[in-house]
């Protein structure tokens, strides 16, 4: 059985304000947790890792084939 965790589903400001409370550039990691927040429709827990709870916000990339989710 797969389980799929959609945590944070409804409010993406507060999600990536957690998401990113640890990040030295704040505003830019704010900014695309953000946009993979609206495409995927879930946040990762914690600050950093735990991707594989949001296997779509693992896989968005940027143009340069670098991970775009904080």
């Amino acid at each position: 059985m797969r389980t799929i965790y959609r945590s944070y589903m409804c409010n993406c400001s507060s999600a990536c304000a957690r998401r990113c409370s640890k990040s030295s550039r704040k505003n830019v990691c704010h900014r695309a947790c953000k946009t993979c927040c609206a495409r995927c429709h879930c946040v990762p827990p914690g600050t950093y890792g735990n991707k594989s709870a949001c296997p779509c916000y693992a896989r968005l990339k940027t143009h340069g084939n670098k991970p775009k989710c904080p």
